[in-house]
């Protein structure tokens, strides 16, 4: 068995107990989210720029996917209970379930998981050998009632938006390819995120336990298949990876991407899962190419989890500093004086039009007031205007990190800057956002 030990992470514990790159401390200094216990324990409320973020993390996800041959759907929040009895989730999951709804005499439930809704989904026509694989992916609220000691910011909450994926396969081959090309997915995500294997996330393959019958779908047969199936993937892929007894979904093994927190309390953030039960479940077929009808494989997988997880290990990834194209507010002007505020709110419209965030500091603040304040909200650009750039229609950029590989020139430099053409800044900019640097 190949094996890694994760890289502990290194914390630097604020004097009040509490890590400096805590979460849930910078989500509160930062103005991200917050809990109210009116609207209900475990459900984050997004201000602007927490949403701000969200809606990055989503389109960014969806864009990928569907480049990659991913479907995109819409199912509902909730269904019939039937539903999830016909897929097993229900009595396994019953206790990490809402309380059935009753509507009309029956039972509805706020679904814990997409799986279900996907499965009927494909079974809404006859489906083709040249249809598969089918890649069925939506970005899905869901809902589980997790315990009020397992709460914990974003990172364990009652309701989350997950990345999920269901993937329906002609054979196990096929299947094995769409473990490693979700793989290649979530590898390519993590590099996006500055996320490194072996210091900030591992893989860990999550067995059954054919001892427990209460917990796994018996079919030991399909156990070994599928078990040996996820551990040649992860070898070919020349990767090392640690091995879980009984962490396996309940209807079969999964590789799980683990990441710890700023605190060392590892959770899996991403997942790939091999199914064996579904298919039987909600009889999913396809035709063959000899017309007889045969048995689908299935994968389920996530590429970015759930984003109320991953905005919390971003939070604390970056401190707070995020990168340009994932800041809540990307620029901040700062007219030097009142007389200066037309001319910033002008800077402010071109750059909003051009899809960038940015917002006028117009207060009675001092301009080193305005400078600090903007650094201590982590803004990546403060553009100052005075009376010079008034004159000559440019902007002073001072910027929060420092770019060693590119020229000062270019308004993306070192610190503060030569005024430079609006046009310019615009120009790298846009540049930065759309490369995701």
């Amino acid at each position: 068995m190949n094996t890694t030990k994760p890289e502990e992470p290194k914390n630097g514990n604020a004097s009040n107990g509490m890590n400096e790159r805590d979460h849930k401390k910078l989500g509160k200094e930062l103005d991200l989210f917050t809990f109210s216990d009116t609207v209900g324990k475990g459900l984050p409320l997004f201000t602007v720029k927490g949403a701000a973020i969200y809606r990055e993390l989503e389109r960014f996800v969806i864009d990928e996917e569907i480049k990659r041959g991913y479907q995109h759907v819409k199912t509902p929040d909730i269904a019939k209970l039937d539903l999830y009895k016909k897929s097993g989730h229900y009595p396994h999951y019953k206790d990490s379930m809402y309380a059935p709804i009753q509507i009309d005499e029956e039972e509805f439930m706020l679904r814990p998981m997409t799986c279900p809704h996907h499965f009927e989904l494909y079974l809404s026509k006859p489906r083709s050998y040249r249809d598969l694989p089918m890649r069925i992916a939506e970005l899905a609220q869901l809902y589980r009632y997790e315990q009020s000691g397992e709460l914990m910011g974003l990172q364990r909450v009652r309701t989350f938006c997950l990345a999920d994926a269901h993937i329906v396969c002609a054979s196990e081959e096929q299947a094995a390819d769409e473990i490693s090309s979700a793989l290649d997915l979530i590898e390519y995500v993590a590099s996006i995120f500055g996320l490194s294997y072996g210091n900030d996330y591992h893989y860990r393959l999550s067995l059954g336990d054919p001892t427990n019958t209460e917990k796994y779908y018996k079919n030991d047969a399909a156990w070994e298949k599928g078990e040996r199936l996820l551990k040649e993937v992860l070898e070919k892929r020349s990767g090392t990876f640690v091995e879980a007894k009984d962490e396996a979904a309940f209807y079969g093994p999964k590789i799980d991407v683990q990441m710890k927190n700023v605190n060392g309390k590892e959770d899996t953030a991403f997942t790939v899962q091999y199914d064996f039960c579904m298919p039987d479940r909600f009889d999913l077929t396809y035709t063959a190419s000899d017309g007889s009808q045969k048995r689908a494989f299935v994968v389920h997988r996530s590429s970015i989890g759930a984003i109320e997880r991953i905005m919390a290990f971003l939070i604390e990834k970056y401190a707070g500093a995020f990168p340009l194209w994932l800041s809540p507010q990307q620029v901040r002007v700062l007219p030097v004086s009142e007389k200066h505020v037309a001319y910033a709110n002008e800077i402010s419209t071109l750059l909003r039009n051009a899809g960038v965030r940015v917002e006028v500091d117009a207060s009675n603040e001092t301009l080193g007031k305005k400078v600090r304040n903007g650094k201590t909200e982590k803004i990546p650009y403060l553009l100052v205007v005075g009376d010079q750039e008034v004159a000559a229609q440019t902007v002073t950029v001072e910027r929060r990190d420092p770019i060693r590989e590119r020229p000062a020139s270019n308004g993306a430099g070192d610190g503060k800057q030569a005024a430079i053409p609006i046009a310019d800044f615009l120009s790298a900019i846009s540049a930065e956002i759309k490369e995701r640097r």
